[in-house]
């Protein structure tokens, strides 16, 4: 378990997070949201990760980013209603499906519309990680399936004690998060968004704001 709630910290675990991360390690952390569960967005990560959390294969995880330079280098498109939308709310609690990436990212990050899901984090802490990685990271929430998500570190040495003690699970504690929803989920590979979920972001707040281009 590494300290993750001071731009000191960050900065100090940046090299051994890279190396855990570049040994096919998974990572544990905080976001504006809930405790996630991570990798490397490479087909090991993500075999690893599918099997930490016991859900199928082809079910796919999203992808954590710290700009929108970082969303370009990797091949991603917002298009124009994720552009709009993106403006509004990002850095923040909103996931976008996109197109793109192709050849870039591993297509087991696809869900069945063809897109992958991106937020860019408005955790400081973890949007500065994710920069120094310099490469996306992926995310799932912090818990066994069907259960809650863990609030804070001690909870998620509960949940995987195998894993943390092998050393495959490695814990930034960035201390204890608040009952925050997930983030809210929108598609964006068709001519029309889609909400897919309602989460931190309510939907009345998205057409507030982005009007036409919401869901």
């Amino acid at each position: 378990m590494l300290p993750f709630r001071t731009d000191v910290d960050v900065t100090a675990a940046a090299a051994h997070v890279s190396a855990h991360l570049a040994n096919d390690g998974l990572l544990a952390y905080p976001t504006e949201t809930v405790y996630g569960l991570g990798s490397a967005p490479t087909p090991r990560g993500l075999d690893r990760l599918a099997h930490l959390k016991g859900r199928a294969p082809n079910k796919p995880f999203l992808l954590l980013v710290s700009s929108a330079a970082m969303l370009e280098a990797w091949g991603l498109v917002l298009g124009r209603h994720g552009s709009a939308l993106a403006r509004e709310f990002w850095p923040g609690p909103l996931t976008l499906v996109l197109r793109g990436g192709e050849g870039k990212l591993p297509d087991r990050l696809r869900g069945v519309e063809g897109g992958i899901a991106v937020r860019w984090t408005s955790h400081a802490g973890m949007s500065k990680l994710i920069a120094l990685l310099g490469h996306p990271l992926t995310s799932t929430s912090a818990n066994r399936p069907g259960g809650p998500a863990a609030p804070g570190p001690e909870r998620i040495g509960e949940l995987f004690p195998e894993p943390v003690a092998s050393g495959e699970l490695l814990i930034l504690d960035g201390g204890a998060l608040g009952n925050v929803p997930p983030s809210t989920l929108v598609d964006c590979t068709g001519p029309i968004p889609r909400l897919v979920r309602e989460g931190a972001i309510p939907l009345h707040e998205l057409r507030r704001r982005a009007g036409s281009m919401a869901p």
